[in-house]
């Protein structure tokens, strides 16, 4: 009897020593293999690493109203370890978020997460409501949502961003760095309940810099307003339009319709989110012409006076030019070429320049070149060096064709003229965070006397010439008509397919502002000088008044 209780002993006495070895290995494999990962899985389970975003800064105009903005909102996150009833949780969040129960179901159940989003900036009065109900593994960080309080005004210029609240487009990408801030980091520690025990802030958030523009939000809508009429009355594919001062380059409008509403874009199409005035280019047609009559002038081959006997028809290389308008045989001064429009009259002094001269010229006025614009995706415009001009081209890129800008070129290119022979670089920002305005990048294209020469002939394209319906009662408006055949795919020109355009200054005694507008494809009429200088006259008169800028023609 004895010896069997020995042998039981004995045996207990094993098995014992077999399991506290067994617990001796398995602790020594827990804290020497899987020390690492399970002080991962530890701190997943107890602490919790959270980014606090940045506020992003406002985007005003120039007159103070906001044009861009954050708005509250709420991040609603889990911790997928802590839900203990991730079907309930999901049909609960569904029901006061309005989320899709059957899609938050399986991040919720992945119990081999830590972290995972509900939902990213939620309305935070219904993230609040949720908040009350205390569900365990749910946690609510404040956030901001990008709103654009104008809606469509600007809104191509503006562009949107993510949800992360990174710029993607326009000037929200353009001074993302300016206007994103530092985002700040912050960890949770939590009880084995999942509830918060200490915030341990590790690194505080930067907010954003206030970025203020050139742009006045009432000039823009108004601007966007008449090419909305205008495209609507021609059934125009498009059409834009840009106010500038020309004294500094600073734009007041850039508008581009149809345009769509910003806080919406995910729904807009591509093609309406491009802010065509800086990204788009055309064949300027008649308004170029005014490059081609500055290079005669500054080179002293005529004077404005200078008269040139000019047939209908004019041969060049394997081309025959005419005028737009039948005409027989008429004699024209330079200025006259210009009032009259005529194609025959701008080869002619294109023919005296020559092409280097020309394309030199051209060079200097900022065409094939950015023009710096602080915006995103710039085009330079397509312009042909002159070693590579064909025999025709002479005959082409004097009255505009075969050469493409951009609006935002030629506004400019204009502003030149009317701000004395001096270009401005236009630009749309004025002042980040409070900080005085960029320093201004001028540059003299042309002496006062030819600048002032060009004012006077453009002055009679308005009084007498292509340009009589962009007038104003008691302004004087210098300007020019332009009407260019679109190109197609095969090297030609397309048919029935024109880009109206029109482009001056007012008051041409003392140019306060340059308007450029420009139609895309008009039906019912395609003249530069029908369908886009009226639009030029609204948007100029609207712009004149609403600035109080005095007449310089009072009538009596």
């Amino acid at each position: 009897m004895s010896r069997l209780v020995n042998r039981r002993i004995r045996l207990f006495l094993a098995l014992l020593t077999v399991g506290f070895a067994g617990l001796f290995v398995r602790a020594a494999w827990l804290q020497g293999i899987k020390a690492q990962s399970l002080s991962r899985l530890g701190q997943t389970q107890h602490r919790e690493s959270v980014t606090l975003p940045a506020s992003r800064g406002t985007i005003f105009d120039r007159m103070g109203v906001r044009l861009a903005l954050g708005e509250q909102a709420t991040t609603v996150y889990a911790d997928p370890m802590q839900i203990k009833q991730p079907r309930r949780v999901a049909t609960e969040v569904g029901r006061v978020l309005g989320v899709d129960p059957d899609t938050l179901y399986p991040k919720l159940a992945d119990r081999s997460r830590g972290f995972v989003y509900v939902a990213r900036q939620a309305d935070a009065t219904r993230a609040a409501q949720l908040a009350r109900e205390k569900i365990a593994g749910l946690g609510f960080l404040p956030e901001e949502r990008r709103s654009y309080p104008q809606h469509s005004v600007a809104a191509q210029v503006l562009g949107y961003v993510g949800v992360d609240n990174n710029g993607l487009a326009g000037l929200e990408f353009e001074l993302d760095r300016e206007l994103a801030g530092k985002a700040g980091h912050q960890t949770l520690v939590k009880d084995p309940a999942g509830r918060v025990i200490n915030v341990v802030d590790d690194r505080p958030e930067v907010q954003g810099r206030d970025v203020t523009l050139t742009l006045d939000h009432t000039i823009q809508a108004n601007a966007e307003e008449v090419l909305r009429a205008t495209v609507r009355k021609w059934s125009a594919k498009s059409a834009t339009a840009i106010v500038l001062d020309p004294r500094t380059g600073a734009i007041l409008a850039m508008a581009v319709e149809p345009g769509y509403d910003a806080n919406r874009y995910p729904l807009a199409p591509r093609e309406l989110q491009r802010n065509r005035a800086v990204t788009d280019t055309y064949e300027p047609g008649s308004t170029f012409k005014v490059v081609t009559v500055a290079a005669a002038l500054s080179e002293r081959l005529v004077s404005p006076s200078t008269a040139f006997t000019l047939p209908y028809t004019i041969q060049v290389a394997d081309r025959v030019i005419h005028d737009a308008e039948p005409r027989g045989t008429v004699r024209y001064s330079v200025a006259q070429i210009l009032a009259h429009s005529s194609n025959i009259g701008a080869i002619t002094l294109a023919e005296l320049l020559g092409k280097d001269r020309l394309s030199s010229w051209i060079s200097r006025f900022g065409f094939g070149h950015e023009t710096g614009v602080d915006f995103p995706g710039e085009s330079p415009g397509i312009v042909l060096p002159a070693g590579q001009w064909s025999g025709s081209t002479i005959g082409n890129v004097p009255i505009g064709q075969g050469i493409a800008v951009t609006p935002v070129q030629m506004a400019a290119a204009y502003a030149a003229v009317a701000n004395r022979g001096v270009w401005s670089r236009p630009h749309l920002v004025d002042q980040i965070g409070g900080r005085g305005r960029p320093s201004l990048h001028r540059r003299r294209i042309l002496s006062r006397a030819v600048a002032a020469s060009l004012m006077t002939m453009l002055k009679d394209v308005v009084a007498e010439g292509t340009g009589m319906y962009a007038a104003i009662p008691g302004y004087q408006v210098a300007g020019k008509t332009g009407t260019a055949q679109k190109p197609d795919s095969h090297g030609g020109y397309a048919t029935n397919q024109y880009v109206a355009s029109f482009v001056g200054a007012v008051p041409a005694s003392r140019p306060r502002l340059v308007v450029l507008v420009t139609v895309d494809e008009p039906h019912g009429a395609i003249w530069g000088g029908v369908v886009a200088a009226p639009a030029f006259q609204q948007i100029a008169s609207f712009d004149l008044g609403y600035l109080e800028i005095p007449p310089d023609a009072p009538t009596g």
